[in-house]
């Protein structure tokens, strides 16, 4: 049985227009050990209504990054995606972990140590 392990870890969820921009960005994150690990989800669908475009509901094509962090670097991580994302208003989700298997959640805090 694999015991329930709490987590200082967290999920950040951003999209990107394109996978190039998106692996970009990930390599960033991942060399100044911002990140663990950014997983790049290409082709999500966006339908979305953003005020800057008037009334009208958009309908793009993106790419999702699950990014892997800690608490402790997820305010620098934020700032540096900002800082790197080529959208004024960039997605930025947290998504808090309730638990996980050890050694990787281990991986993770090492990783960004």
């Amino acid at each position: 049985m694999v015991q329930r392990v709490v987590s200082e870890v967290l999920l950040l969820l951003s999209t990107f227009p394109s996978p190039e921009k998106a692996a970009e960005v990930a390599r960033t994150l991942v060399d100044e050990r911002l990140a663990a690990c950014v997983n790049l989800v290409p082709a999500v669908r966006s339908i979305y209504r953003w005020p800057a475009e008037g009334d009208a509901v958009s309908d793009d094509t993106e790419t999702l990054a699950i990014i892997k962090t800690t608490v402790a670097r997820r305010d620098a991580l934020a700032a540096r995606l900002v800082a790197l994302h080529p959208y004024e208003v960039p997605e930025l989700l947290d998504l808090p972990t309730t638990g996980g298997h050890a050694p990787y959640l281990a991986w993770v805090a090492a990783a960004v140590g």
